[in-house]
């Protein structure tokens, strides 16, 4: 069940284009233009690859750069006895979620006590393997009910195994445009909270619980991710980052981070809090929060919940909306219970 043989890992080159084609889209701040579901996108060239794959970002497709299949496009494309249409697209939209939940039941796996996420993860791996109406008929949403827990469970033997930090809880608090410059936010629980545009530069986040935080334009720049759970590719393609930003070794750097600044002028505070360091309280603040204002770029906690609700707005609760900061699945996806 290791996720590092690829299985949930999206391969393009084996795929039909199935999330080019079966997921919709609405104009908003993530896509160009609206596209039903079932209809190919225009820029989906004849060989099912992506015209403008270089440049998603600078034409307005900011959904699609930080969307991940998970592996299910060419797993479903490989299916015997189905073919491009309606019940491809049905079982790619379910399979898309399930190999989700895998991957986050792969990592509770290599990270905690193995018995109970293996166990989990057979059993939704068989039911994607197995009969295509039994699997598009699936109740995802009692599935995530059962992976929550798991997740939540294995966070706790991470957490309990390393002594990671105070093991803050700041599930679903709000920290939209929040100063936590060089926080120390190790092992701080974060499922769910809303991060976007905070600043986070020279944060240190090891082991810290990410599953579903709202990354969107979060500066992550310096900060230390190592070690920290349940982070996905979607949380940081659709974050900001640099080479000095330390990753967890599942994951990649983003083609579109730059580089470091020289000598480290990110004013990341490494592990050592200073005068200007944030501190996350548990009432979903940082000191030093001021609301309205963010540094770095001057904008702030409102414009950063203004996108944020323009997007949900302007896509029917589809692509970004939510948190985690992913097109989950254009609208149709959900994250495992994050209650806890």
């Amino acid at each position: 069940m290791n996720e590092s043989d690829g299985d949930l890992r999206a391969d393009c080159g084996a795929c039909a284009g199935l999330c080019c084609v079966a997921l919709p889209f609405a104009a908003s701040a993530d896509f160009a233009e609206d596209k039903p579901a079932g209809r190919p996108c225009r820029h989906l060239t004849a060989d099912h690859r992506c015209g403008i794959h270089d440049r998603l970002r600078d034409s307005g497709y900011q959904g699609c750069a930080v969307f991940d299949c998970y592996g299910a496009g060419q797993r479903v494309t490989a299916r015997p006895g189905l073919v491009p249409g309606a019940a491809m697209f049905e079982v790619f939209r379910v399979t898309r979620q399930l190999h989700e939940l895998l991957w986050y039941l792969a990592e509770a796996a290599e990270r905690a006590e193995p018995a109970e996420p293996s166990a989990l993860y057979a059993e939704i791996d068989a039911l994607v393997a197995g009969d295509a109406g039994t699997l598009v008929a699936t109740d995802v949403d009692a599935l995530r009910a059962r992976v929550g827990p798991v997740l939540e469970r294995a966070a706790a033997r991470v957490h309990a195994g390393a002594g990671a930090g105070d093991g803050r809880d700041l599930r679903g608090a709000d920290l939209v445009g929040a100063r936590m410059r060089g926080a120390r936010l190790r092992g701080a629980r974060l499922r769910g909270a809303l991060l976007i545009a905070a600043d986070l530069r020279g944060a240190d986040l090891r082991t810290a619980d990410l599953l579903g935080a709202d990354l969107r334009d979060t500066d992550l720049r310096g900060a230390d991710l190592s070690g920290c759970l349940f982070l996905t590719q979607p949380q940081l393609e659709a974050a900001r980052g640099d080479t000095a930003t330390v990753l967890p070794s599942r994951l990649s750097r983003p083609a579109h981070w730059p580089a470091a600044h020289p000598g480290g002028a990110h004013g990341g505070a490494g592990h050592m809090a200073g005068p200007s360091a944030g501190k996350a309280t548990p009432r979903g603040r940082a000191k030093g929060y001021r609301p309205g204002k963010r540094s770095g770029d001057g904008s702030g906690g409102r414009r950063g919940r203004e996108r944020y609700e323009g997007r949900r707005k302007g896509t029917g609760g589809g692509p970004g909306a939510g948190r985690g900061g992913e097109n989950r699945n254009r609208g149709t996806d959900r994250r495992p219970d994050d209650r806890g």
